[in-house]
């Protein structure tokens, strides 16, 4: 390595904040839409290809991710179960924040409505969620839509608390008491004081969901809920892999899994760069 070469990675260390998040949104965005497009134009029908001539084959310059008991290539089907984690993961989180919103907004109104909305999110919070989620996916039916509901509809619990403590935290400010006492509406207060102000929040909120979301879909397909058995999905992926595991063919498992892991790790880095990014004590550092 030249030292010019060496001079830039020192450079990009040692770079501010800023441009650390910058570089990392970059580097997300260039590895997801290369997963959502390369899974879109992969032909599903690969994936059920079966060549009994390939079972159970190491990882090789043919099948960079080797084969599986039916010689169906794996590589192939990591990148399709990675494009419907990304998929489940952004219409959860979507519907997650939405949620969470209202909410929020809803605990501003008097005191009455946020007692309710407080007690709404400790019944939600009080019930093990992996259970919560496998009961409302199968109240709205099996298959991708049952996932997507039942992830969204119950992981906007912690974003609700904190969207409710930052509003309580706001109301009791003198902006906020001067403004009432001048009569302005709690539609004004809220869209000129409060929304303003958990924005911060709410995107960091949107990404730190999305992670949470991808590793529960895997873990209720891994348990056999949700979506069919013919997906490739990387819980179902993981679930088959487990029969063979023992018998030495650790690839059916370890890149599906590695893959799942840095994709998670990605978008926890993101959220806790863009947290300090959003904090006006860090975000200068």
């Amino acid at each position: 390595m030249t030292n010019k070469e060496n001079k830039k990675i020192w450079t990009l260390y040692n770079a501010n904040l800023r441009t650390k998040t910058i570089v990392i949104l970059v580097v997300a965005a260039l590895l997801f839409f290369s997963i959502i497009l390369t899974s879109l134009f992969l032909n599903s029908d690969s994936t059920l290809t079966i060549n009994f001539a390939n079972i159970n084959q190491p990882p090789s310059l043919e099948h960079i991710f080797g084969t599986d008991w039916m010689g169906r290539d794996m590589f192939t089907r990591t990148i399709l179960g990675l494009g419907i984690s990304i998929f489940v993961g952004m219409l959860t989180s979507l519907l997650t924040t939405v949620i969470a919103i209202v909410l929020g907004i809803l605990s501003s109104i008097n005191k009455v409505v946020d007692e309710a909305v407080a007690l709404v999110i400790d019944l939600f919070g009080s019930i093990p969620h992996i259970l919560l989620i496998m009961l409302v996916s199968l109240a709205f039916g099996t298959g991708l839509y049952g996932v997507v509901m039942g992830i969204g509809l119950t992981h906007w619990t912690p974003l609700a608390r904190v969207l409710r403590a930052e509003i309580k935290q706001i109301k009791a400010t003198d902006y906020v008491k001067l403004s009432q006492q001048l009569g302005k509406s709690k539609w004004w207060i809220a869209k000129k004081h409060i929304l303003p102000l958990v924005v911060s929040q709410v995107i960091v909120g949107l990404i730190l969901v999305f992670p949470h979301a991808i590793m529960h879909e895997a873990s209720i397909s891994f348990l056999g809920f949700g979506l069919s058995p013919h997906e490739p999905a990387i819980g179902i992926i993981l679930s088959e892999a487990m029969k063979y595991f023992s018998v030495g063919c650790w690839w059916l498992a370890v890149f599906p899994g590695l893959s799942l892991l840095l994709l998670v790790l990605i978008f926890d880095l993101i959220g806790e760069n863009v947290h300090k990014l959003l904090d006006p004590q860090s975000a200068n550092t």
